[in-house]
């Protein structure tokens, strides 16, 4: 009997930022792609909903505020504002409220953040003017497989040099806790403890991005990037189907290539024995990391920050000072819920007005918890809320949670509440998700993952999925 006919050139697995860029960057040089989505709704982890509190209010259910994302060379080489996509930037991009009412304040510009940092600034200036001279340069090395040649060794080498340190080293430069709060509350979205090696890189490269392209949110909400890709990719031809789910390689249509966008665990489930043993035992035992726990809030008049620069800033991180901060991500990774958990909160309705409904705006806000945390965080969040903004209960109108329970069944990437695609400690960093030239081919011929356990890692930035699909085009242009 004559073999089925091959339906399309590529199936991708997995509608989220990395999964479309990696169907669009073979859409763009030709091929027929498509890709099956599990959900009804397709984007991953750039959903959004307005039914979540008040109708009308707009929150974001996932990520919120994307300076990877306006830094992406992946999506800044396509046409996405064509399609919808455009970029609203706050005027204060990150506040860092302390205890006392004094407050660390990031904006877009390098020279105005080092004029605001006071005593700090010149420090702040010293370790990031240099990265963000060469950002392009540095995130095109830095940002890929880490077992490569760089291509910029001057620029990257100085880069990977001060990435290697521990962020507790690197915050020791400052002479203020307004410098060392600001640089510890940008590292810990890595979900790290801040003295291991190498978090340090966290932190430069996203407050070097914030500098370069701005840390802003998405015109309607961050939903608006998948669409905006999706639109692009249908231009191009190709077909999206939402409600499918794929539990093995028997589920896919007959194709050239395959790219799924899901963890290690689920690709060593869905491969099965068609994965050389070796290869499967490794993403079997691939390690997630602490969860988040999140709360979309529905606010009357916006939260009442003590410091008036949050009040403007379109990201706020709530902790405190450096040592609270290491403690907190030193607990959760520890598996203890820290009495004061860091959050960190969005205010994207400053540069986006459309997201509100009359004078009640959205608030979004998760706090870092232990790996699959089971208790109710809430009010250790709003206390941490209350200390900075005294009266915030009083203006919530009603509140959507979500534990990490919940964002394992919203996103199943999101294992035990892990939206890091597991964690990025020294080892699985340079082995992600195993040690390998081409840590996007799985062992099985013909079939690549692209999903944020691979490099770079997690963040909305599409740059997994197209790096999966360079390594699949080889297979396609063979």
């Amino acid at each position: 009997m004559a073999a089925a006919p091959v339906k399309t050139d590529a199936v991708v697995v997995g509608s989220g930022p990395n999964g479309l860029a990696a169907a669009l960057t073979l859409a763009r040089e030709g091929f027929r792609v498509t890709v099956l989505e599990a959900e009804d709704e397709i984007g991953g982890g750039t959903r959004s909903s307005d039914q979540l509190t008040v109708p009308g209010v707009l929150h974001d259910i996932c990520s919120a505020i994307h300076p990877f994302g306006a830094a992406s060379s992946v999506f800044r080489e396509m046409p996405l504002e064509r399609h919808g996509l455009r970029w609203a930037h706050p005027d204060v991009a990150i506040a860092h409220p302390l205890d006392g009412g004094d407050v660390a304040v990031k904006y877009r510009d390098l020279d105005r953040t080092v004029a605001e940092l006071g005593e700090d600034g010149p420090a702040w200036g010293r370790l990031l003017r240099p990265i963000v001279r060469t950002f392009d340069a540095v995130a095109s090395d830095l940002l890929g497989p880490m077992i490569r040649i760089p291509r910029h060794p001057i620029a990257t080498g100085r880069a990977g040099l001060l990435s290697l340190l521990p962020a507790t080293v690197t915050a020791s430069s400052f002479p203020t806790e307004r410098g060392k709060a600001l640089f510890g509350g940008i590292t810990a979205h890595a979900i790290q403890p801040l003295d291991r090696p190498l978090t340090t890189s966290v932190g430069l490269l996203m407050a070097a991005a914030g500098h370069r392209y701005g840390w802003p949110a998405a015109v309607g909400g961050s939903r608006a990037i998948a669409e905006a890709m999706a639109s692009y990719l249908r231009e191009l031809g190709g077909e999206i189907h939402t409600g499918v789910r794929v539990t093995s390689l028997r589920d896919l249509p007959r194709s050239r290539v395959a790219l799924l966008d899901v963890g290690p665990h689920a690709l060593a489930e869905i491969a099965g024995d068609a994965m050389p043993g070796p290869i499967r035992a490794r993403n079997a035992r691939w390690r997630y990391g602490p969860g988040a726990f999140k709360v979309d809030y529905a606010i009357r008049g916006g939260v009442p920050w003590t410091a008036e620069p949050a009040r403007r800033a379109g990201t706020v991180h709530v902790i405190g000072g450096f040592d609270e901060l290491v403690e907190a991500e030193r607990l959760v990774h520890e598996g203890r819920m820290p009495e004061r958990p860091f959050l960190l909160t969005a205010q994207q309705h400053l540069v986006d007005p459309g997201r509100t409904e009359g004078d009640i705006t959205p608030f979004w806000a998760y706090a870092h918890v232990p790996h699959g945390y089971t208790g109710d965080a809430v009010p250790a969040m709003e206390a941490q809320l209350e200390r900075f903004a005294p009266g915030f209960g009083d203006r919530v109108v009603a509140r959507s949670v979500r534990t990490p329970a919940d964002l394992e069944a919203y996103n199943a990437n999101n294992v035990g509440g892990d939206i890091a695609g597991g964690v990025t400690d020294p080892l699985q960093l340079i082995a992600r998700p195993r040690l390998s030239l081409d840590p996007y081919r799985t062992g099985v011929p013909g079939l690549f993952l692209c999903s944020s356990s691979t490099p770079p890692g997690g963040g909305v930035h599409g740059l997994c999925g197209a790096h999966a699909a360079r390594s699949a085009l080889k297979v396609l242009t063979a």
